[in-house]
Formats: C-alpha cells, sequence, structure tokens
C-alpha cells in the first residue's frame, strides 16, 4: 500500500463531494460538497494546496452491466479539465511539490450505500441532501483504499496525462 493521502471526488451536477484519507491511506472521511458550475477547480485545487494528496480518487458513473454512457463522458472531461489546471497550477507553484495523479474507479452504487449509511446513521432527508455527496466520496474512496489494500496494486484507470512526476505506473 502506498503511503499518502487521497483525496475522493464524487462528481454531480449541482455538487461535488468530496473526502479526504489519512495519510496511510486507511480510513477516508467525507469533507463538504464543493458547489459544481464556476470556480469549481479553484476550490478543487485549493484541497489539493491543502491536503497534498498523492492522488486524486474521482468516481467514473458507469451502468449496473458496466458500460459507460453520457454521465461518464461527462466525468471523464471534468477529470481531464482537473488534470489540466493541476499541471497549471503546478507549473506555476514554487514549493516543488509533485502534481498528484489522477484515478478513475467505478462508483457504481456509491450513493445508494452513502444514502443507507445516512439513513441509519439517523440522518433525516433534509440533512441527508447536504451530505450525502461528499459521504459517497467517502464511499467511493473507501472501495479504492481496499482495492489497493487487497491487490497491491493502484485502483482504477489512471487519467493519461496526470500522471505524476514520481509515477510511471500505466492505466490499469
Amino acid at each position: 500500500m502506498r503511503r499518502g493521502r487521497r483525496l475522493g471526488i464524487d462528481w454531480g451536477d449541482a455538487r461535488i463531494g468530496v473526502a479526504v484519507s489519512d495519510p496511510d491511506g486507511l480510513l477516508a472521511s467525507p469533507l463538504d460538497f464543493v458547489p459544481a458550475g464556476d470556480g469549481e477547480l479553484d476550490r478543487i485545487l485549493e484541497l489539493v494546496g491543502e491536503y497534498e494528496p498523492l492522488e486524486l480518487v474521482v468516481g467514473l458513473p458507469r451502468s449496473l452491466n458496466g458500460t459507460e454512457g453520457p454521465a461518464a463522458v461527462k466525468v471523464r472531461g471534468k477529470a481531464a479539465d482537473l488534470a489540466a489546471a493541476l499541471h497549471r497550477s503546478a507549473d506555476s507553484d514554487t514549493a516543488g511539490r509533485d502534481t498528484p495523479g489522477i484515478r478513475l474507479v467505478d462508483e457504481r452504487l456509491s450513493t445508494v450505500t452513502a444514502s443507507r449509511r445516512l439513513r441509519a446513521g439517523g440522518k433525516s432527508a433534509k440533512a441527508q441532501r447536504r451530505l450525502i455527496d461528499s459521504e459517497a466520496a467517502r464511499e467511493i474512496l473507501d472501495r479504492a483504499l481496499d482495492a489497493e489494500r487487497a491487490s497491491g496494486t493502484p485502483p482504477g484507470q489512471l487519467l493519461s496525462g496526470s500522471e505524476p512526476a514520481s509515477e510511471s505506473d500505466v492505466d490499469s
């Protein structure tokens, strides 16, 4: 298991859920959501600067049969935009930090699981609306961490063009 924080991202049309792991990559915790739209990339870049993650784990929405539809195409585009913004930010970063890679991981049923967890925790439907996106991001990140612990290899697919300077791994 590689050491380092990860940020989990659940990209939605209205809100972007965000979660963070501990430095050892053992536990994931939900953060607040980022409003989708103008300024979303800037806010995510701020979180990257604050947490200095090894990588970003972005949930890729697939249908139950595993195919990718319009939502997956949209998330792939958003992830590519984020990779470009990270590289622009790194070019102007005088601290010499590595640019984190972006991994796309299957997010099937993450929101359903997150909703069940919130409901079991006694959260009202109104409270769930504010928390669900970041709780889904936590679920996505938890699954990715579990997969890496089980297989010994990084989870999902490394987004082409988002390779950190210190990583030579290829799409998996």
